[in-house]
């Protein structure tokens, strides 16, 4: 790749970075993607990537696909989209600042891609995880008051275990967090969570502090703040008392959110924004599974299911 193809490259993601606000591990991913083109491209044909032409884009794609000389597998659909994906947006940014005269992404569609599998508790699970710690003790009101506002917003691990006392409103009930790229959203949650996370301040969170002073809404029992992967081994600490058979993760409650939402009737636009997905595309997923979930329930109770 030439040092000019680098240099575009570096641009266009500098723009993501200033437009858009994006993750680091997402920046990093745009710039792979690109330079990978760029260095098959140079290879191919000696040619800078703003010189690409639509045919380049068809052989590169299709090479992409084909097993490697190492006998590996070809790549799955997801890492052909995020792929296309970054074409994509890069040549609509070419062209938007006058790098090249036409769009060569224009008549390249994306890959289907399946379905995936997303495992969801029922609400009966849901409430039986969250009734199952020890709720007499300052470690168990931590547990109780983190699943039941995981629950309530729908929130990531990392927005969960990143939150400060201050991003807290238990007046408005309202949470602020900050999601992938540093976006900010506003999340609601009710009166249940409210009231386990106010017994949580009042009466658990000082003792695992002890003498020390912290921002961290949720803290350990040594007063450190919560890491993810303690958060993890917190809810497969529970799942034997709540009788969950099956594999979940602090993600399993997220997908729980917004699935019994969309059950119960819930607009997808308004489970987007409360999800803080960047495209709906991604939401889409969750009325998959509830409509498999009707199906199941039509199967089971309709005598002629």
């Amino acid at each position: 790749m030439t040092e000019a193809s680098g240099q575009v490259i570096d641009e266009f993601v500098s723009s993501l970075w200033l437009e858009d606000g994006l993750a680091k591990n997402t920046l990093d991913a745009y710039r792979s993607d690109l330079s990978i083109y760029g260095d098959w491209l140079w290879r191919d044909r000696q040619a800078p990537v703003l010189e690409t032409r639509e045919v380049d884009l068809r052989n590169y794609l299709v090479a992409r696909a084909q097993p490697s000389e190492t006998g590996a597998k070809p790549p799955k659909n997801t890492s052909a989209a995020r792929r296309l994906t970054a074409l994509k947006r890069f040549f609509k940014w070419a062209v938007r600042e006058r790098l090249v005269d036409c769009d060569p992404t224009l008549k390249l569609a994306r890959p289907k891609l399946l379905v995936r599998n997303v495992g969801v508790l029922t609400e009966a699970q849901v409430e039986a995880l969250l009734a199952a710690p020890d709720v007499t003790t300052a470690m168990g009101l931590r547990d109780r008051a983190m699943l039941e506002l995981l629950y309530a917003c729908g929130l990531r691990v990392s927005e969960l275990v990143g939150l400060k006392v201050l991003h807290l409103d238990l007046n408005a009930h309202i949470v602020r967090t900050f999601g992938k790229g540093s976006k900010e959203r506003l999340v609601p949650f009710g009166q249940v969570a409210a009231l386990w996370v106010t017994r949580y301040l009042s009466d658990a969170r000082g003792e695992l502090l002890g003498r020390q002073i912290s921002e961290d809404l949720f803290v350990t029992q040594r007063g450190s703040a919560m890491t993810r992967v303690a958060f993890w081994q917190l809810i497969n600490r529970h799942k034997p008392a709540a009788g969950i058979a099956t594999k979940i993760s602090p993600h399993t409650l997220r997908h729980a959110f917004a699935t019994h939402l969309i059950n119960h009737g819930a607009d997808l636009r308004a489970v987007q924004l409360l999800l803080g997905h960047a495209d709906i595309s991604t939401t889409t997923i969750y009325t998959h599974v509830a409509n498999e979930r009707l199906k199941l329930m039509h199967q089971t109770h309709h005598p002629r299911g």
